[in-house]
């Protein structure tokens, strides 16, 4: 008996199978013919989407790039950077250590696999002699070279090409090359074996290259030189220097054998503190251990996209998303009723309230899927304005990185999320229509999504418009407030030249040289601008005291002339009398004296220091100036006339003559100076620098707040229309009645306007909670004034106003004749 039935049921599940088919080709149909009939409204909802998408998938890719940091390395879940917290009155944090830590680990704990140590190179020159002398070409190289060890290379994956990684830098002089600098440097030329002078001093031989380092690492070194050449280059005292367990210079990368929790390596820190530093020297250091990929992502030690900022990027996407969906939603409603006797006659012939479900959820995933079609070219052309907005960072963020298959992933789960957000309740909506109702042309506004819900998904717009608003209105305040902030010293058209360091002689016939120059107002010698990068600071001791003091200090080195150059304010004593060597004299600031506790300035003046080794007195008090821009406190500092550090000539220039001046500058510094390269940046130039970040993230809310608005823009319509489509027939009674036209704007006005400040209300304590505590970063900061919130909501207004008008002037000026003809 069972078998006619197992027979039965195997010849049903084709037909089913085929009938499914069928089903789904009649709804794609039906789907495609709806689509084109109401094509405006298909456009509007397909560009929203794609808009909201695009922007989420840039932000998305963004983010997954940066963290992808050094990921891609195969030892990255077991290698750690280690770095030295610097414990003072305030803890220093520092993403180096002492010279001898790498060797340490490898030679005495067990459990480490390797280690590496790693000192960066800037402001040197990088040379290709000609054999005769003298030199075919020669480069300024700030960045992108560095010191290391061969172990380097069993830490962090490299493709190489020529040369061997375990012995390319085994020996000193040696030098390993990216392909790009190998180009730089040669040309098409092989470079095995060909020779580099480094700095005026070395001979460096090419023993290896390699394939250019991927953009997404925080190590982007082009020439890698041999570690055990440093101690060459020293001179005497290197021995020393190399032993040196009380400064930090060195970058050192550990990595540990598989199964080894890091715990272990924490635990040998204090056990290595204890063994190699004095009980004093131990408690000023602290060692830790980070995880390779997070380093990038901690500013305190030099990282350059917190992971604070990247979740609020998701975040930003994802609303941008969710406003383009709220977009879609609201219009399928808003012309819901054009479709009512459509749903009227499915259910009259028989079709369930999940076929017509499924019928809706095909047109959404079909207005889905042409969003997701033009999002792809419109995130693709967008990304090369983002890569060079971030160049200085190197980014190189591809459309690629979506077809990988982490990224891929979570986009198609986006694209299902997206696809049952956007069509779900619409789909709902629609498919429990009574058909009676429907077919007599009885349908109700409440029965075509509820008051309540579409209310809801208008406020939500307006909350997520008025929250970019308020974050862009704040950053952009901030910003300027920054830019055009008092740092205490002078920073329009002053030069900076840099200068060997060490010849005094050579300095006074650079002073003299340049001060020549027409268009030269001033000449000053000094290690670096008053703002710059941070200095680590040093401990010293004060007066007749024997113990430094619980603060150290920041050192600023400049002759006599920086004070004058900067044009920064004495407010006691003097300036240093002279230049010359044996000068013992010291400028502090102000900070210096309230931290000394002392109540005037002039207490300080006669009093001695001892730093470095050495003592000076302090002549003069100098009024607070910032030493790196405008986010941290001012620290107290001291102003050196030290010559062996003058490595940089800061030029005041006439602002009326500044390119003839900039042309006789180079002239004179390439007569002084011939086997270096020539090169000048302006004080405000770097300054911006300071405040990269705070221009990128502005940068970057300020477009997507526009695009906010404009998916914002869209959703109005929709409701608009939707109001207009339900009111046709109030607003024919109305001016049958004597309404005027101003009246019946009323109508939609009111109901925004109570909308618009809903949204605010929710909008405006969660805006200056979150731009309150990204302004807590800043030590100098705007207040979070009234004013940005009344300026949001007279934007948000306009914004309002500007996008509903057409449609209900429209709706107020339609003839009451033809709105009542069907009543």
């Amino acid at each position: 008996m069972l078998a006619p039935a197992i027979d039965t049921c195997a010849n049903l599940s084709p037909m089913l199978n085929q009938l499914s088919i069928l089903m789904l080709r009649n709804y794609l149909k039906i789907s495609l013919r709806n689509l084109w009939r109401n094509r405006k409204v298909s456009t509007i909802s397909i560009v929203g989407l794609s808009i909201g998408l695009a922007c989420g998938l840039v932000l998305f890719l963004l983010v997954s790039y940066m963290f992808s940091f050094d990921r891609y390395h195969a030892k990255a879940d077991r290698t750690f950077w280690v770095v030295t917290d610097i414990r003072q009155e305030n803890i220093v944090p520092t993403d180096a250590t002492p010279r001898p830590m790498g060797d340490v680990l490898r030679q005495e704990l067990p459990f480490v696999e390797t280690a590496a140590r790693l000192e960066n190179v800037s402001r040197r020159i990088m040379a290709v002699p000609d054999g005769k002398g003298g030199f075919l070409t020669k480069f300024d190289e700030s960045r992108n070279l560095c010191f290391t060890e061969p172990q380097y290379f069993d830490i962090f994956d490299t493709k190489w090409i020529s040369g061997n990684p375990k012995t390319a830098l085994a020996a000193p002089n040696t030098v390993v090359l990216s392909e790009r600098y190998a180009q730089k440097y040669f040309g098409a030329a092989n470079p095995m074996g060909k020779v580099l002078r480094f700095d005026n001093q070395t001979n460096l031989t090419v023993t290896g290259l390699i394939k250019n380092l991927p953009s997404n690492t925080k190590l982007r070194y082009d020439a890698f030189i041999s570690y055990a050449t440093l101690p060459t280059l020293m001179g005497e005292g290197s021995k020393q220097a190399m032993q040196d367990w009380t400064h930090v210079f060195t970058v050192c990368f550990v990595t540990l054998r598989e199964g080894t929790p890091v715990a272990r390596l924490l635990d040998a820190f204090p056990i290595l503190r204890k063994k190699y530093l004095t009980t004093p020297e131990a408690k000023k250091l602290d060692f830790h251990a980070i995880p390779l990929p997070d380093l990038d992502h901690m500013p305190q030690y030099g990282g350059r996209t917190p992971k604070l900022i990247l979740y609020a990027l998701v975040i930003v996407g994802l609303f941008l998303v969710l406003a383009a969906c709220i977009n879609f939603i609201n219009i399928a409603t808003a012309h819901a009723l054009k479709r009512a006797k459509e749903v009227g006659v499915r259910k009259a012939v028989g079709s369930s309230r999940w076929q017509l479900i499924g019928q809706f959820m095909v047109e959404t995933t079909l207005v889905t899927l042409a969003a997701v079609a033009l999002a792809i070219p419109l995130a693709y052309f967008c990304l090369p304005m983002l890569n060079s907005a971030l160049s200085i960072m190197n980014t190189d963020i591809s459309i690629g990185r979506l077809f990988q298959p982490d990224s891929l992933r979570w986009f198609v789960a986006l694209i299902v999320g997206v696809i049952l957000l956007a069509g779900l309740y619409p789909s709902l909506v629609l498919a429990r229509f009574n058909p009676v109702a429907a077919l007599r042309g009885r349908l109700t506004t409440q029965q075509v999504g509820g008051v309540f819900v579409r209310r809801g998904l208008i406020v939500t717009q307006f909350f997520i418009t008025q929250l970019f608003i308020i974050g862009v209105l704040v950053m952009l305040a901030q910003v300027r407030h920054m830019q055009k902030a008092d740092l205490g010293f002078r920073k329009e058209a002053i030069l900076m030249v840099p200068v060997p360091a060490g010849n005094v002689l050579k300095q006074d016939v650079v002073r003299a040289r340049m001060g020549q120059i027409a268009g030269v107002e001033a000449v000053s010698l000094g290690a670096d601008p008053p703002a710059a990068y941070r200095r680590l600071p040093v401990p010293f001791t004060y007066d007749t005291h024997t113990q430094p003091e619980k603060f150290p200090m920041v050192v600023k080195v400049g002759d006599k002339n920086y004070v004058s150059v900067y044009g920064i304010k004495l407010v006691a004593g003097r300036n240093f009398r002279n230049n010359d060597t044996t000068n013992n004299e010291a400028l502090v600031n102000e900070t210096m004296v309230r931290e000394l506790g002392l109540r005037s300035p002039g207490n300080v003046i006669g009093k001695r220091i001892n730093l470095w080794g050495g003592d000076k007195t302090i002549v003069g008090v100098v009024r607070d100036f910032h030493l790196s821009g405008l986010p941290q406190h001012i620290p107290p500092a001291t102003l050196l006339n030290y010559y062996r550090e003058n490595q940089l000539a800061s030029l005041k220039l006439d602002p009326a003559s500044i390119p003839a001046t900039l042309k006789a500058v180079e002239q004179t510094w390439n007569e002084l100076y011939p086997e270096h390269v020539f090169k000048a940046d302006f004080v405000d130039d770097l300054l911006s620098n300071f405040y990269m970040t705070e221009q990128i993230l502005l940068g970057l809310a300020e477009v997507f707040s526009l695009i906010a608005v404009l998916i914002g823009c869209l959703g109005l319509y929709g409701l608009v229309a939707f109001m207009a489509e339900a009111k046709t027939k109030e607003i024919g009674v109305r001016k049958v009645l004597g309404a005027t036209a101003a009246q019946l704007l009323w109508l939609f006005g009111r109901e925004f306007s109570r909308l618009l400040l809903i949204g605010f209300a929710l909008a405006a304590p969660l805006g200056w909670f979150l731009m309150n505590g990204w302004l807590q970063g800043y030590a100098y900061r705007i207040n979070f004034s009234g004013w940005i919130l009344a300026g949001t909501l007279l934007v948000a207004s306009l914004i309002t106003a500007l996008t509903v008008g057409y449609e209900s002037l429209k709706a107020a000026r339609m003839n009451p004749a033809k709105s009542l003809q069907n009543e």
